[in-house]
């Protein structure tokens, strides 16, 4: 009896092991499945192409603002947690990041040429590679590099979320 009873226990947990670790894994594959399907559906629901295109009228916009000496109007392209960062200064946010360009226009910015290089991500975030151009009186090359900017979509457009450049031109000295 005592034999029977072991048996029936070890049996009894083997079942219930086998049965638990194939639940775990229905559970776990049809997480994979819907989390597959949802990805599937917002990548079919999302367009970089329309988003690119997006940005790059929107850097239209950005240009012609910089040229026309409009920070404010600039750093209404960033969005309510965005942040601009320029080579050998802090971070600027919120307010700071129209405080931000109109230093660069007082400094003698009149031209911002802006070349976007490589859009990639999705309806989450988008990641903008590209090469600028600082142009002053005379369309003199005060500086140029390259620079990454990190969008995200707010109240329905796309918002530069981060804004980082570096410059290739050597310090000055």
């Amino acid at each position: 009896m005592k034999k029977y009873c072991i048996l029936l226990l070890m049996t009894g947990s083997i079942c219930l092991i086998v049965s638990c670790g194939q639940a775990g894994t229905e559970t776990t594959g049809n997480n994979k499945m819907n989390d597959t399907a949802a990805i599937a559906s917002s990548a079919a629901a999302f367009d970089l192409s329309k988003a690119k295109e997006w940005i790059e009228n929107d850097n239209k916009k950005f240009q012609e603002e910089a040229k026309k000496g409009d920070s404010n109007a600039m750093a209404a392209h960033y969005a309510s947690d965005g942040w601009l960062m320029f080579d050998n200064s802090e971070p600027k946010q919120g307010n700071e990041i129209a405080a931000g360009w109109g230093g660069a226009i007082r400094s003698g910015m009149k031209e911002l040429k802006i070349n976007t290089v490589d859009i990639v991500g999705n309806a989450d975030l988008l990641a903008e590679t590209g090469t600028f151009e600082v142009l002053g009186e005379g369309s003199k090359v005060l500086d140029k590099g390259k620079y990454v900017v990190v969008w995200k979509p707010e109240n329905n457009n796309w918002k530069i979320y981060r804004d980082i450049g570096n410059s290739n031109m050597p310090p000055h000295k």
